[in-house]
């Protein structure tokens, strides 16, 4: 029996199955992105403990801010002096003022440890966190879920470059800063148009720009980048970034102009910042040098190929290289800094390690296992030969840390105060150094800042290059009663010794070929007195030394707070009766915090003088603190 004919009626489509999951593709458990930021963030402050209480002496000059804002005196170094902007992060002042109004800066200590110390170690260590969490935030929208193994390849580039550890937890803003530009690049990854992201990327570009002044570069990130794309509304966006960041920023321009006079921070012009020579942008090759040749090239093979392959890898790669690339150029044109290890380059290793891990990532995912095993020997060889090229330059650093604030404490600070009380000069005496931070959080003299980052009289004479009226200004219009130069200041600030002599200075402690300095005439006592003094000075001071170069000394532990003494005798020193009283053969040698009495030791040979008509030259920095 046939079947009746049925005429054919529309066909109807059948339903269609969603395509299985594919490995790379499906989701991976909440916990695995986390639980990668806290390992890389492990990883960095693991590498962080080598430093131990190390604390960079250009970080307390911010300290000092800081207690002079929450005690209610202003912008100002210490009490009684005028307003100069001698800080160039206020954006992380305000991060431990914050701290300090909530008890935990500037109070005492934690476990007997100072939380000058500790809390900006803290701080960094949870902006290090907040980093990898970006870098994450970034690597789901390009790998999936395999963003993990991006954020843990970041933090292990991030703990393995020394430089990055070290200024990170240096007690400077660097931590932040790359926090900043690591948020910026999330932001930008996520490549959503619109007014909301328009404004976000401004707000972060100015956070990045009060971090520190060269963060201002990377308010061109977010244009660049929607006007590359391409994208419907770009110019309108961009725009209106543009106008944001550019009204907020000019309105801190125009406070820091009516509070300090300036359109730049103080520090900018007592390190001559000027615009950068052709030249001078070979830093960057130096940079990458550090970084690396043969890891900086596997990184741009792995980053090419990831370019050929269309897909959000290579979307989000390009974005993250404009705020790269913004932060080289700005590396570049920054004049030459006196620190070792690249102090500057903290947001180029924080977004270089971010695109390196997410490239090899992405190459690691599109090759077969054969290909994989290529690339894992590439990037295990390359990081090698990294290591082993870094270890050169570390070496200096390793050896001996870069100018600690507790070095500057004990060695200027209370070594000062007690000058003052064995010399018996009169209350409310002045101090002129180069070496500020630890000095103003210890010393109850009044202090002169022969860097200029605090002067402005002082930095205006390094901007024009005018070392007479440097002269003229220290030693006939302030004259302190006492003095210190070394290294480079002689040279650079023009106090050499013969001019120092004919001004009525005469030594208390040869050292190189500056030393510290009291005007004789301010001396009750006359000569008899300062040679005491002197001979009090030399045994206690070349032990300081021999434990600083020889020992790795003097670089934290020097005490649960940094403050002034309260009386007139002093904290870390006792005064000694004048050595032309009856029966006085001169003062007892004593000390300073955790230094016991000893006998000279044999120093290296004395540098000699630098010409004081040799000429300003930004090299002189790194031999000058």
């Amino acid at each position: 029996m046939s079947r009746p004919h049925v005429p054919p009626g529309p066909s109807v489509p059948a339903t269609r199955r969603a395509p299985a999951p594919t490995s790379s593709s499906a989701a991976a458990p909440r916990w695995v992105l986390p639980a990668a930021v806290l390992a890389g963030t492990a990883l960095v402050g693991l590498r962080a403990t080598a430093l131990g209480q190390w604390i960079v002496d250009d970080a307390a000059v911010t300290f000092a801010y800081v207690r002079s804002l929450g005690e209610g005196l202003g912008p100002v170094q210490q009490a009684g002096a005028g307003p100069v902007e001698g800080y160039s992060n206020p954006a992380w002042l305000l991060l431990l003022l914050v701290g300090r109004a909530l008890g935990l800066f500037d109070r005492g200590a934690w476990s007997g440890v100072s939380d000058l110390v500790l809390f900006p170690k803290a701080l960094a260590l949870g902006c290090v966190a907040g980093t990898l969490a970006c870098v994450g935030g970034a690597a789901r929208v390009a790998v999936g879920r395999r963003a993990w193994i991006v954020v843990l390849a970041t933090g292990a580039l991030l703990a393995a470059n020394l430089s990055y550890v070290v200024w990170a937890f240096s007690g400077l803003e660097n931590a932040l800063y790359g926090l900043c530009a690591a948020a910026l690049a999330l932001l930008l990854a996520r490549g959503r148009p619109g007014p909301r992201a328009a404004l976000g990327a401004a707000a972060l570009a100015l956070a990045a720009a009060l971090t520190r002044p060269d963060g201002a570069v990377l308010a061109a990130a977010y244009p660049l980048t929607v006007l590359l794309r391409r994208q419907r509304g770009a110019v309108r966006d961009g725009l209106l970034n543009c106008s944001a960041f550019g009204a907020c920023y000019g309105l801190f321009l125009l406070w820091r102009h009516s509070v300090f006079g300036l359109w730049v921070p103080n520090t900018a012009v007592a390190k001559s910042q000027q615009a950068p020579e052709p030249e001078e942008l070979a830093k960057v090759g130096d940079l990458l040098g550090y970084a690396g040749w043969a890891l900086v090239l596997v990184g741009v093979g792995c980053a090419g190929l990831v370019a050929a392959r269309p897909g959000p890898a290579r979307r989000v790669l390009g974005t993250l290289c404009v705020p790269l690339a913004l932060a080289l150029i700005a590396f570049g044109a920054l004049a030459p800094d006196w620190m070792p290890l690249y102090r500057f380059a903290t947001p180029v290793w924080v977004l270089g390690s971010a695109v390196a891990a997410l490239a090899g990532t992405a190459v690691w995912t599109g090759t077969r296992a054969r290909g994989r095993v290529l690339v894992g020997c590439g990037v295990a060889g390359a990081l090698t030969l990294s290591l082993t090229g870094q270890a050169a330059h570390n070496r200096e650093f390793t050896h001996e840390p870069t100018l600690s604030m507790c070095w500057v404490a004990d060695r200027y600070g209370r070594t000062f105060d007690a000058y003052a009380d064995r010399l018996g000069l009169r209350p409310g005496a002045t101090v002129a150094l180069p070496d500020l931070g630890g000095t103003l959080l210890t010393t109850r003299l009044k202090v002169v800042d022969l860097a200029g980052l605090t002067d402005r009289r002082i930095a205006d004479a390094y901007a024009a290059r005018d070392r007479a009226a440097l002269v003229h200004y220290v030693l006939r219009e302030v004259r302190p009663a006492l003095l210190h130069v070394h290294a480079a200041w002689p040279g650079r600030s023009g106090l050499t010794r013969a001019r120092l002599t004919a001004a009525g200075y005469v030594p208390l402690y040869r050292e190189e070929n500056g030393g510290d300095y009291v005007l004789a005439s301010a001396v009750p006592g006359g000569a008899r007195r300062i040679a005491a003094v002197r001979s009090w000075a030399r045994p206690v001071i070349d032990r300081m030394r021999h434990e600083k170069h020889q020992e790795r000394g003097r670089l934290g532990d020097c005490g649960a707070r940094l403050v002034p003494p309260s009386g007139a005798a002093g904290q870390a020193l006792r005064p000694a009766p004048a050595p032309d009283a009856p029966g006085e053969t001169g003062p007892r040698p004593t000390p300073p915090h955790g230094v016991a009495p000893a006998r000279p030791l044999p120093l290296a040979p004395l540098a000699p003088a630098p010409s004081p008509d040799a000429p300003f030259a930004p090299a002189s920095w790194k031999a000058a603190r």
